[in-house]
């Protein structure tokens, strides 16, 4: 089975992704030190280790990001430095199978210490994960040794232990599925299942990680007595300057908080064993790809049991915390989630890699339960929530996505922690294998892209003019006549009633929008799709013809949602729209309210790279400007907002 993008919106992301951004990554992080850390680790050179603790796992992901990227643009340059950079790990790789160059530089008696903060197994799981995409895009196996390596060292170290030793950051337990998917070893699968199964079964959960933070601070400054030491010993050794991080206005009680969530265990998704977790709490990111390997660990064992607390968590997720990007995180210095309704825009963190670990679960959730809702959702934080996260020119990113901004929020070429970058690079490369799914006689068709896919059962091609234009056109080529059913996804966002679907020139009747007992908090509802399902004997150069209409829709926040009365935010297909200074020089667009009825989609060729806006005026009569939500802040340091006053 394999997709290929073809053309249109996303074959241009990805066309950058490949041409800029995986070598401008490639640059901040040899400039940054991180590579050169392998290098110290592997004895080639002298030197003192920069950067984060967590700062291999950077690396680990843009080595799966270039793998991935590979295989739709294969370019002798990126294999050299991926080749290059494979040998090293392997040098830098302890005999044993142990990586992490914190502790093998600095530490190096030292190993699995401080699991909740310090990200060993965080840092593992992403070597693990490249070793299986480089495997998936290649089939070489020199990167999948050393990531077997690895996850044979953890088996070997924490198989039996007990709940001190589960991971803080959760990820490797992704990396281990990921990698029994592809070896079919029992141990990956027994290992992932004893991380996630002995989560919130420590009593003592407060009294470690107040011992294992005293430890960190500790280690924190014997490293920066050492780099002292090396500083003034090597007067010409300059140490990578990063740019200050963005601005992130944070509540008044947010430190009192982080340090209930920390003790409580919620931050790390401590607080109750998995079954039990129906309530998103604590960092986003981490929550995210737990449910994620939680989902994947369901499909894999086929343990139902598990399903319950995901769709209860998801429903709470959706319905009471999340914002109308699709944004997940509303808390700054937690990174993670408030209350119910607590989603206050300017507070807004909602992480790149949390949008982007949300999608990875939605797509787990779609497979695992067969649900249009699940896909609906990647669509709609794929479009918003991530896109938003990657410049035009693929080498400027967002780390935090607020959706009000007053000032001091830019888009950077690398951050202190740059675990953006290259995890959106990643998904993007890969974003061919979010389209389709099929069985043994049905395809369902998840996202309108437009690709070329071929399993068993038939050939598909999509051409597709989403986001600007709802039409899309399916071409499906069976190698024989065959009965099987296609299965299409009603987004949320169109309208039965309004929407056009043929099959061969016949008009098919849509199945009425599913309408919803509670209402979201933000004034998006991925719970409104549907399927179309389409049964019949296809034969080669049937063509189904869809026209979603895509109207301009004002979307109203949960009445619980404090100060978003008489507030709406603007809305056309799957994509959310703002106001941007740049476009509104002489309007207050934090104040300013709009006439409706004056509102109107233009495309604009000369924008942004050629975007469908949205024109319209304010209730004094000056002209008001929309531009997508991801697209803001292309143009350098600007004011923004979603939510606009009616």
């Amino acid at each position: 089975m394999s997709t290929k993008i073809t053309s249109g919106f996303w074959y241009h992301h990805l066309e950058v992704n490949a041409q800029r951004a995986i070598f401008h990554q490639w640059s901040q992080l040899e400039a940054s030190g991180c590579i050169e850390n392998f290098r110290i680790a592997a004895g080639d050179v002298d030197g003192f280790r920069e950067g984060w603790f967590f700062a291999d796992s950077d690396a680990h992901k843009w080595l799966d990001a270039a793998s991935r990227i590979y295989v739709s643009f294969p370019n002798p340059q990126l294999a050299s430095v991926m080749d290059a950079f494979i040998t090293l790990l392997a040098r830098a790789q302890h005999p044993d199978g142990y990586l992490f160059t914190y502790n093998q530089i600095h530490f190096p008696n030292m190993r699995w210490v401080n699991l909740q903060i310090e990200h060993e197994l965080y840092c593992h799981g992403h070597l693990i994960e490249a070793g299986v995409s480089h495997y998936e895009a290649t089939t070489r196996t020199d990167l999948l040794a050393i990531a077997r390596r690895a996850a044979d060292r953890i088996v070997e170290d924490f198989s039996g232990k007990g709940t001190d030793h589960t991971p803080g950051h959760e990820e490797i337990e992704i990396a281990l599925l990921r990698l029994y998917q592809v070896t079919h070893h029992k141990p990956y699968l027994d290992m992932a299942h004893q991380f996630i199964e002995q989560r919130g079964r420590n009593p003592l959960f407060a009294l470690s990680i107040i011992k294992q933070n005293a430890s960190v601070d500790s280690r924190g400054k014997y490293v920066q007595q050492k780099k002292q030491e090396y500083l003034s010993a090597h007067p010409e050794f300059k140490p990578f300057q990063l740019p200050p991080g963005n601005a992130a206005k944070k509540p008044s009680n947010i430190t009192l908080r982080w340090y209930a969530n920390a003790l409580t265990g919620k931050y790390f998704q401590q607080h109750t064993p998995i079954r039990k977790q129906t309530v998103p709490v604590g960092h986003s990111v981490r929550f995210a790809y737990l449910e994620t390997a939680v989902t994947m660990l369901a499909r894999e064992s086929g343990d139902k049991t598990y399903i319950p607390a995901l769709e209860q968590t998801w429903e709470r997720m959706v319905t009471r915390r999340m914002y109308v990007t699709g944004g997940i995180g509303s808390l700054p210095a937690m990174e993670g989630f408030g209350n119910d309704y607590e989603l206050d825009p300017e507070f807004a963190y909602a992480e790149t890699c949390a949008a982007l670990a949300s999608m990875f679960w939605n797509w787990e959730m779609a497979q695992l339960t067969n649900e249009a809702k699940y896909s609906d959702l990647f669509e709609w934080q794929l479009y918003n929530a991530a896109a938003v996260g990657m410049g035009l020119d693929g080498t400027s990113y967002l780390y935090n996505n607020p959706l009000t901004c007053r000032g001091g929020v830019t888009r950077k070429p690398w951050y202190a922690v740059p675990c953006c970058p290259s995890n959106l690079s990643r998904t993007w490369a890969d974003l061919g294998k979010y389209i389709f799914s099929s069985n043994k006689d049905e395809i369902y068709i998840h996202q309108y892209i437009s690709s070329e896919h071929t399993n068993e059962i038939a050939k598909i091609e999509i051409h597709s003019k989403l986001p600007w234009t709802g039409k899309v056109q399916i071409t499906v080529t069976p190698s024989a006549p065959t009965a099987f059913n296609l299965n299409l996804r009603l987004p949320s966002w169109c309208d039965a009633n309004s929407s056009h679907i043929t099959c061969n020139g016949e008009v098919l009747s849509l199945p009425p929008t599913l309408q919803q007992n509670e209402i979201t908090a933000s004034g998006y509802d991925p719970r409104e799709r549907r399927w179309l399902n389409i049964q019949r004997t296809w034969k080669a150069g049937d063509v189904i013809e869809l026209n979603f209409e895509m109207p301009i829709q004002l979307r109203r926040a949960h009445p619980k949602v404090k100060d978003h009365q008489n507030k709406v935010t603007i809305t056309r297909g799957p994509l959310i729209y703002c106001l941007e200074s740049v476009d509104n020089p002489k309007v207050d667009i934090f104040n300013t309210a709009i006439e409706t009825a004056s509102l109107e989609s233009v495309f604009d060729a000369n924008l942004l790279g050629g975007i469908l806006k949205i024109t319209g005026r304010s209730k004094t009569g000056e002209p008001l400007t929309f531009i997508p939500y991801h697209l803001w802040g292309n143009r350098g340091e600007s004011t923004m907002t979603v939510w606009i006053n009616q």
